[in-house]
């Protein structure tokens, strides 16, 4: 069940990381308001094997309790690792989450990109490729038959049945997170909306999509139900604003730079203000906000939006918070009711 890709949806991306870790009452509590604030969704990463710094590392769980406490939010995983999983394993655990939610979950899915990973549970991350479009292949085939089997090498496996039915028909929503060509291929050809990138942004995947989107002549359904993701730092005053938007541009070219050294590499140039407003963050006003997204889905044609308040737990949880309330109660009303304006050369070009 795609969602309604002429309605914006708002959803909540980053918390659960760094500086936010470590209580997990907290947590729930924030998800329950954003749930009575009326985001669309909260989304988590998959990671594994710390001891410190990582106290979700299996979703499915995680997920299971949100949706219990929750009425209408969506949980999302951003991303599924399926190179990781059993496939049949997967879906299974998927499924029972989308009937014990009454269809509630979006699945995000890629290959992933810590080769660490892999070497513990003795997988060669050469596979990587192999094993996704294989597990990809079973899921879908698992979610929407009666009975699926499989020869491939990865994860042969005899008729199995997969149950629960998923609520939602004919599965989850899949989001495809990938900037590859490869891997966006993947989606185009399955119809499939991407998990737009934060760090990089957005510009280097959706050139690459509509690519792909054109070659085969989709319409442009999977760019507009396509997530972006960006910093959002709304405060009563653009003053306010602007100074919470240099405290993190700041802090971001210090990590950008010590990781540069951690791998040998050169820093990239540093950001400013300007740079951080074109391609990393909405930040200002509530006006100001409203009139950035506004722009932001005429010039990629994309109706979701994934809010890193926090910035992945660069920004204290309090004013994370904080934000979060202003922006439901003064940025999302303007939006309801709101019809996205036609984008009629949404595949001509190849640029964002």
């Amino acid at each position: 069940m795609m969602q309604d890709a002429q309605r914006l949806r708002f959803d909540l991306a980053g918390f659960a990381r760094d500086g936010t870790l470590g209580d997990h009452a907290a947590l729930m509590r924030l998800v329950e308001r954003a749930d009575a604030q009326g985001y669309g969704g909260i989304w988590f990463n998959e990671f594994h094997f710390r001891r410190t710094g990582l106290p979700y590392p299996h979703l499915p769980l995680l997920g299971a309790e949100i949706l219990g406490r929750t009425q209408r939010l969506r949980f999302g995983t951003s991303i599924l690792v399926l190179p990781l999983h059993h496939p049949l394993m997967l879906a299974e655990q998927i499924a029972q989450l989308d009937f014990q939610s009454g269809g509630r979950v979006d699945v995000g899915i890629g290959r992933g990109t810590e080769p660490a990973t892999f070497n513990r549970l003795g997988i060669d991350p050469g596979t990587a490729r192999d094993r996704f479009v294989e597990a990809l292949t079973v899921m879908l085939r698992a979610w929407t038959e009666p009975r699926v089997a499989s020869d491939g090498p990865a994860r042969p496996f005899a008729e199995t049945e997969v149950g629960p039915p998923p609520v939602q028909r004919p599965h989850p929503p899949v989001f495809v997170a990938g900037v590859s060509e490869e891997t966006v291929a993947v989606a185009a050809r399955h119809g499939f909306p991407l998990l737009l990138s934060l760090e990089p942004n957005e510009s280097r995947q959706i050139p690459v999509f509509r690519d792909a989107l054109r070659r085969l002549g989709a319409g442009p359904g999977p760019m507009a139900a396509s997530s972006l993701s960006r910093y959002v730092l709304p405060a009563p005053s653009e003053a306010a604003a602007m100074a919470a938007l240099d405290r993190l541009t700041e802090v971001l070219n210090a990590r950008r730079a010590a990781r540069a050294a951690e791998r040998g590499q050169p820093p990239a140039p540093p950001r400013d203000r300007a740079a951080m407003l074109e391609g990393f963050a909405i930040a200002g006003t509530p006006e100001a906000c409203r009139q950035q997204i506004e722009a932001l889905i005429a010039r990629t044609g994309c109706r979701n939006l994934r809010c890193f308040f926090d910035a992945n737990g660069l920004i204290p949880m309090p004013r994370a918070e904080a934000a979060m309330t202003l922006f439901a109660t003064e940025v999302m009303p303007a939006f309801e009711g709101y019809r996205v304006p036609p984008v009629p050369d949404l595949l001509a070009g190849a640029g964002n």
